[in-house]
């Protein structure tokens, strides 16, 4: 029985461990949709101010 509790213990500690690496891992994820996005206006910025072909 002692063992069970140790696992039971043991388990919990591991899921607490993952759910906050999920928890971290999220939110990086969500940084970097934020640096695409941001990239992706400025690249649009630099792309618009060149002159068009033929001009």
């Amino acid at each position: 029985m002692a063992k069970l509790i140790a696992l039971c213990h043991h388990l919990r500690e591991d899921n607490g461990q993952l759910r906050q690496e999920v928890t971290k891992l999220h939110q990086e994820s969500q940084s970097l949709k934020l640096n695409m996005t941001q990239a992706s206006v400025q690249l649009e910025k630099l792309l618009s101010a060149l002159p068009q072909e033929g001009q």
